[in-house]
C-alpha cells in the first residue's frame, strides 16, 4: 500500500464520517467499505450502493458493488447502467478523493438511472407461481394385470431384448399364392 494513498484514505475517511454524521442512508461497513442507500425502504426503485477502496485508491477507481440482498428487486440492466455511470464518473476523479463525489453524483441522477426499473416488484409474480400436485388432477393409468399364463405367452413371443423376432410379419409367398390363386401370365414369343 502506497503511503500517499493511505494518508489520502485516512483524510477521506474522516471527511466522510463528519459529512454524513447522523445520515441514516450512509453506513461505514469497514475502514475501506462504505454504503449509501438511495430512496425509501418501501420504494421499489430504492437501492444500496457499496464503494470499496483498493490499496491504491484514490489512484485507482474504487470497486462499485450493487449485488447485495437489498438490491434483489433491481433489474440487472438497471444495475449495469448505474455501474457504468459511476465508473465513468470515477475515471474523472482519479488521484483525488472521490467517494463523496460519487455518492452525491448518484443522488443527483438516481431517478434518471432507475427510470427503467418496473414499478411493481418482479419477484412478486414469481412467488405466486406454484405447481399443483393434487391427486385429483393426476390421471392414473391402470396397469394391465395379466395371469402367469398370459405373461408366459407374451414372453414366448419376444426375444431376449423384449423385441419381436426378425421376420415375424413376413408373408409366406407360396401359401399366399395358393390362397389367392395364380393369374395366368401369357408370354408371347
Amino acid at each position: 500500500m502506497d503511503e500517499d494513498c493511505s494518508v489520502l484514505q485516512e483524510e477521506e475517511r474522516e471527511a466522510l464520517l463528519s459529512i454524513y454524521d447522523g445520515d441514516e442512508a450512509f453506513k461505514q461497513v469497514s475502514p475501506t467499505i462504505y454504503q449509501y442507500k438511495y430512496g425509501e425502504d418501501s420504494d421499489n426503485k430504492s437501492f444500496l450502493l457499496e464503494v470499496e477502496w483498493h490499496n491504491n485508491y484514490p489512484n485507482e477507481a474504487p470497486k462499485i458493488n450493487l449485488d447485495m440482498f437489498y438490491n434483489k428487486h433491481i433489474v440487472s440492466s438497471v444495475k449495469e447502467n448505474i455501474k457504468d455511470k459511476i465508473s465513468k464518473e470515477a475515471d474523472h476523479y482519479l488521484g483525488e478523493s472521490m467517494t463523496f463525489t460519487l455518492f452525491e453524483f448518484l443522488k443527483d441522477f438516481a431517478d434518471e438511472l432507475v427510470a427503467n426499473q418496473p414499478d411493481k416488484e418482479v419477484t412478486e409474480s414469481i412467488t405466486k407461481l406454484s405447481i399443483d400436485d393434487d391427486e385429483s388432477t393426476k390421471k392414473t393409468t391402470k396397469k394391465e394385470i395379466m395371469s402367469k399364463a398370459q405373461k408366459r405367452k407374451q414372453w414366448d413371443r419376444l426375444d431376449s431384448k423384449g423385441e419381436k423376432p426378425r421376420g415375424y410379419d413376413w408373408i409366406d409367398v407360396v401359401k399366399h399364392l395358393s390362397q389367392t390363386g395364380s393369374s395366368k401370365v401369357e408370354i408371347s414369343t
